[in-house]
């Protein structure tokens, strides 16, 4: 595939690391361990403009099933913005989700740009950072993540994800530097959070609590270990009790994106969205 000059083919393994690292220089503050998980979705889904030998674009659209997709990791070097490599490597992700709803979390400066390639506007995701307090001692029904059966799990999740991703979970509960909580209540399982170590701090995500008592006491619990530290969180601002939890524990807003979609609002339970899994796989 190529425009002009501009050849846009797949991502090698050891590419990846290229479009994390360029992430980190943009201020996204990715995940340590970001990279391998984020393959682990769907190692075809990833992409890059290269220019005589050189990449000078990246982005991901990641297949999650026959009707979902989300492209997110979308990154042009800056010396060659505004040159239509952004575009043409746009073209080629939307082409390899075929005609599944594709979503993704928009700069919002851009949403007109967005809007005239398909995408519409649905709610805001917004990140907040706060400091990390000495957490107490677990609450009773707060345990590992692993006493949870995996299919549970995944049954609980896709109630607030638009697919199913078994394989991104198993990678992204178990990553190094991670802490996996969940909430189990009368032998059902209620809610799950999962914080993972970053360039700068750490990021809670996802965050789904049946209620927001259950998910305040899943975002204490997983402060546990790194009083002192920064913490972020990326809220979907379609839930107000999230945001009711973000003005309750002083969080600072740092930036937001838009969440858009292709063809209509996935149906999910919004209200137990507390923390999305991340601004680049949806």
């Amino acid at each position: 595939m190529s425009s002009d000059a501009i050849l846009i083919r797949r991502m090698r393994p050891d590419e990846v690391s290229i479009a994390v690292e360029w992430a980190r220089q943009e201020g996204w503050n990715p995940g340590l361990h970001d990279g391998i998980c984020f393959y682990q979705c769907d190692p075809h889904g990833f992409f890059v403009g290269e220019l005589d030998g050189v990449v000078v674009a990246v982005g991901s659209a990641v297949v999650y099933d026959d009707e979902f997709a989300f492209c997110g990791l979308y990154i042009v070097s800056p010396e060659h913005r505004g040159k239509g490599y952004g575009l043409a490597l746009t073209k080629a992700r939307l082409e390899y989700c075929g005609d599944r709803n594709v979503g993704i979390d928009g700069v919002l400066e851009n949403v007109d740009i967005y809007a005239r390639i398909g995408y519409e506007k649905y709610y805001q995701n917004a990140r907040y950072q706060f400091t990390a307090g000495e957490a107490p001692g677990r609450h009773r029904h707060v345990c590992s993540i692993d006493e949870v059966d995996a299919d549970i799990l995944n049954q609980y999740d896709r109630q607030c994800f638009p697919a199913a991703r078994k394989a991104f979970l198993d990678v992204w509960i178990h990553q190094n530097d991670a802490l996996s909580l969940a909430w189990v209540e009368d032998g059902k399982l209620k809610g799950y959070m999962v914080r993972r170590r970053c360039h700068d701090g750490h990021k809670i995500g996802p965050l789904f609590a049946d209620d927001p008592s259950i998910g305040e006491h899943l975002l204490v619990a997983g402060q546990e270990g790194v009083s002192g530290q920064a913490l972020f969180i990326d809220i979907p601002e379609i839930n107000d009790a999230a945001l009711d939890l973000a003005r309750q524990y002083d969080m600072k807003l740092i930036f937001a994106t838009a969440r858009m979609y292709q063809k209509g609002l996935p149906d999910l339970e919004y209200d137990r969205v507390f923390g999305i899994t991340t601004f680049e796989l949806g």
